[in-house]
């Protein structure tokens, strides 16, 4: 699944086509993808001009005066602009056709994505009630601290909670752990202050760093572009069940944390 590196990614990608421009037409050719596509998108999109291309955990938010596209690529999903001579697929479910004849295409095989509305001073319910984005000065190590005291769950779990923070899905949540050193079945609520602090520097500095590289090629992933991202290369814990830690030597463990599989070393991992 994209996670927020990768959306982010795709945010850039696509916003400077799309900003300033008007949506002259949206085809569906479908109706639902997650869930069933809103009637808002084709009675009030079509004649927006598209303001902003934000990011709001791993939503895409095309914000127009008549309201606002969200976007969810799902499992699979991609987003291309493409001239609308390029053949359509059999998984090209969505068109949003601009004033300059390019066409954003909403491309999901396993329609795990979604296209959703939100109303101008609304907030859908989707992204009601959500934790900081990490990237921002509102997410710390103190935030951490403080929502983990009395928490029992394993500090990843906590980790991944988007109550907590947004957008720290199952491989950043591994590679941070690896490099604050942290065992990712501890107790949210035993991990110390100091600890935290650590942890929430290389989750801002890991994220930062896997957007600079295109995000993580995992199975279908591509950036806007068709290129893949470069950061699964440097992998430290994610996927390298095991093989050698690339520290200490120490072959790389596997446990299932929340239905997750989470990836740690024994011996570099506290």
């Amino acid at each position: 699944m994209p996670e927020l590196p990768e959306v982010e990614t795709t945010r850039r990608g696509i916003a400077p086509h799309l900003e300033g421009h008007r949506v002259v037409g949206v085809v569906l050719r479908r109706p639902d993808l997650r869930w069933p596509i809103p009637p808002e998108i084709n009675a009030l999109l079509p004649g927006q001009v598209i303001d902003q291309v934000e990011r709001r955990a791993k939503y895409l938010l095309l914000r127009t005066a008549a309201g606002t596209a969200l976007l969810h690529l799902g499992m699979s999903g991609m987003l291309r602009v493409v001239s609308p001579d390029v053949p359509v697929g059999k998984h090209d479910h969505v068109d949003i056709v601009l004033d300059d004849g390019k066409v954003l295409r909403f491309t999901d095989p396993r329609r795990f994505g979604a296209l959703l509305w939100q109303m101008p001073g609304e907030t859908h319910e989707l992204l009601d009630g959500i934790g900081p984005e990490p990237l921002t000065d509102a997410f710390d190590g103190d935030l951490l601290w403080r929502l983990s005291r009395g928490r029992t769950a394993a500090v990843k779990t906590f980790l991944m909670d988007n109550a907590v923070v947004v957008g720290v899905g199952n491989i950043y949540a591994s590679e941070a752990l690896f490099a604050a050193g942290i065992d990712p079945r501890r107790p949210a609520g035993k991990v110390a202050r100091e600890r935290y602090v650590t942890l929430a520097a290389e989750v801002k500095r890991i994220l930062a760093y896997a957007i600079t590289r295109g995000g993580t090629t995992l199975r279908d992933f591509l950036s806007p572009d068709g290129a893949p991202g470069y950061f699964f290369q440097e992998l430290f814990a994610y996927g390298r069940a095991a093989e050698p830690c690339k520290v200490c030597g120490t072959p790389i463990k596997v446990v299932t944390l929340g239905q997750r599989a989470s990836f740690y070393c024994p011996r570099c991992q506290r």
